[in-house]
């Protein structure tokens, strides 16, 4: 079974090791997003469903851009297409080694 885990703390996700990791720096408790923003979280569960299904290798750590309160998020209309921050945030991961500690 494909996993994708989500960290807020980027030290912690390279420690973990997992096989796909998400990074946000946003607050703890508040993985998905903020309380009541649909979209945001809508966003962000798409990009998990998007890299469990388009990571090319294991070991991969991929930080996301987004900013906690700062950014507007567009519904999602397209399940089958990853975003346009994923895709990007992919592209910078694949330039690391696996597991690289990069901040």
């Amino acid at each position: 079974m494909t996993t994708v885990c989500l960290g807020l703390v980027r030290e912690v996700a390279v420690a973990f090791r997992a096989p796909r990791m998400l990074y946000l720096h946003w607050p703890f408790g508040h993985a998905l997003g903020e309380p009541g923003n649909i979209a945001q979280q809508a966003t962000v569960l798409h990009d998990m469903l998007s890299l469990a299904a388009m990571a090319p290798r294991p070991g991969l750590i991929v930080d996301l851009p987004y900013r906690w309160r700062r950014e507007t998020y567009a519904a999602v209309t397209d399940w089958n297409t990853p975003s346009r921050a994923l895709a990007e945030a992919l592209d910078r991961a694949m330039e690391e080694p696996a597991g690289a500690a990069v901040g």
